[in-house]
């Protein structure tokens, strides 16, 4: 709480400072396309590319890590570094998508959701099928942030 406050507090700052290029950042803030270029989104997705083709060789630990501490150790698998390494993973997946767009919390907290009522339970599947869904949703509300009030657009 105190963080955001904080951040808040900083924000607010420099919106007083009357910047110009504050309006990129609250277009950023606001998780919105519109000002990605044809360029970061290529850099995005060489990033994306490659930390997804180290999502498979995760697959062992992304399987047995929901059976809990016990069942993990039990067949022979070091939980922290386990845990240290995929976290590192998804925070990199993160950040790469949000470095461009800017923060969308919708689709990670709607994706997976729509990925399990789908049937997917397996997780390699689930995350296939999450990305997927997550791409698909993210499209569907830029289109709709962009045809709401046309021709101005509000964020997605």
């Amino acid at each position: 709480m105190a963080l955001s406050t904080a951040f808040t507090m900083l924000l607010m700052m420099l919106q007083a400072s009357g910047d110009p290029r504050m309006a990129e950042v609250l277009t950023w803030l606001s998780g919105s396309t519109y000002n990605a270029t044809g360029g970061q989104v290529t850099r995005t997705a060489i990033v994306m590319v490659i930390l997804l083709a180290l999502v498979p060789l995760c697959r062992r630990w992304l399987t047995i890590l929901p059976l809990g501490g016990d069942a993990a150790r039990a067949v022979g698998m070091a939980l922290t570094p386990s845990r240290i390494a995929l976290l590192a993973l998804a925070a990199c997946l993160t950040a790469t998508a949000t470095m461009t767009i800017g923060p969308l919390s919708f689709v990670g907290l709607m994706a997976p959701h729509i990925a399990r009522m789908l049937g997917f339970r397996r997780t390699m599947p689930h995350m296939v099928i999450s990305a997927l869904a997550g791409g698909v949703l993210l499209v569907f509300a830029d289109w709709c942030g962009r045809m709401a009030l046309f021709p101005y657009q509000i964020p997605a």
